[in-house]
């Protein structure tokens, strides 16, 4: 067996199992938590709160008295372009480990060419573990400072929150560990 070959074919299983390994990451919660801040009054704010989350279908799931955090719930729904894109990659990664082993069993050559059938897993397994209910947590507070700066401590999925902060023109106090 030629070294080059050889060398290929295990940079090629290096590079399978990293692709396995960012399909299996694509399902993963990503939860973040920040602070921001608003000089906004808090009498304002919480209506505009509550009609943003409205409208991405999100809906007030709970209102917790004693610590004044408000958690809202939403489903989330795959994306359509994320799950042809996994597909994609995993037939492209298929196609290569299937040309290489080609070329280290040719006795076995076409074979290999059915690795190619598992591609569509990919999108099914995204397809299935991104639907999911999502929540986000938030807390308004009023700071003693004059004037007075309004701050919302705020804890969901990280593209939410980029999301949230954006469209609301928030400024980011500090992220909390």
């Amino acid at each position: 067996m030629n070294t080059v070959l050889t060398s290929t074919f295990i940079l090629t299983l290096l590079l399978a199992v990293g692709l396995f390994f960012f399909i299996r990451a694509s399902t993963k919660d990503r939860i973040e938590q920040m602070v921001l801040e608003t000089n906004e009054p808090e009498a304002a704010l919480l209506p505009r709160l509550e009609a943003y989350f409205t409208d991405r279908a999100y809906r007030i799931a709970a209102v917790d008295r004693d610590t004044e955090i408000v958690t809202f719930e939403g489903v989330v729904r795959p994306s359509v372009f994320l799950t042809a894109l996994l597909t994609a990659l995993a037939a492209i990664g298929a196609l290569c480990l299937s040309l290489v082993l080609s070329m280290l069993l040719p006795d076995f050559g076409k074979l290999f060419l059915l690795l190619l059938l598992l591609a569509p897993l990919a999108g099914w397994f995204y397809w299935q573990g991104s639907a999911r209910t999502e929540q986000v947590r938030l807390k308004v507070e009023v700071s003693e400072a004059t004037p007075p700066l309004t701050s919302i401590k705020i804890s969901g999925h990280r593209d939410e929150l980029a999301v949230f902060q954006s469209t609301l023109q928030l400024s980011a106090h500090e992220d909390i560990e």
